[in-house]
């Protein structure tokens, strides 16, 4: 090896060392370190297919729930971001809440949508299991979120056209839509708000969550 190529490289080690050296003396700052780490991802990231670099883009909602860094939100903020995000809500033009159980029970089943090899304009899936149990049936399901199993029936909706219904019937679709309307820093996907699932896909999911008939409240 070239004896100066050789020397160059040591140098650029030695300074490589003392900087990491100095930083551990005295400690990068927060904001140095979440703009380093903002830094390191938008470079990692490249366009593909759909899916495009405004994804890295966070809204106010987000933002604030990333800056707490995992604390809870000032009462105040949570209000407001709850507030602002019910907004957004948009019930059912025509008043259809419910479709179709068994085509909600495949939209939860389905984890596919929204990676770079998925074609525009196919339909998402909603991927309920990975979080969730549904139906009694599925034994394979995740335990981030609260089971939904029996969801309608222990909520007493034994008619979700009813006007006794009504409340549960307009919140569950409120929280499909845009969980942050109940929640300021949920994990949960925003379905409708997000573009991810359809109208009528929610209200399939409606269905499987509401319908008497549907395995969820049998």
């Amino acid at each position: 090896m070239n004896k100066k190529i050789k020397h160059a490289g040591a140098l650029t080690a030695g300074i490589a060392l003392t900087a990491l050296l100095a930083s551990c003396a005295v400690g990068p700052t927060p904001a140095e370190v979440d703009a380093a780490t903002a830094q390191v991802i938008k470079s990692s990231f490249r366009e593909q297919g759909i899916a495009k670099m405004d994804r890295l883009n966070l809204d106010a909602s987000n933002q604030a729930c990333s800056d707490s860094e995992g604390r809870p939100l000032d009462d105040k903020l949570a209000k407001a971001i709850e507030e602002a995000n019910l907004k957004t809500v948009k019930l059912p033009a025509d008043g259809k809440y419910l479709g179709n159980w068994a085509e909600g029970e495949k939209i939860a089943q389905n984890g596919r949508g929204l990676t770079w090899s998925d074609r525009p304009g196919e339909a998402n899936g909603g991927s309920c299991y990975n979080c969730h149990q549904i139906s009694k049936a599925e034994l394979s399901y995740g335990s981030i979120g609260p089971s939904l199993y029996n969801y309608g029936k222990l909520r007493g909706v034994a008619d979700p056209a009813s006007e006794a219904s009504k409340p549960i019937v307009e919140y569950t679709w409120g929280k499909l839509w845009n969980a942050k309307a109940y929640n300021a820093c949920s994990g949960m996907p925003r379905f409708g708000h997000g573009g991810i699932l359809s109208e009528q896909q929610i209200r399939d999911v409606m269905a499987l969550l509401l319908d008497p008939k549907s395995p969820v409240n049998n």
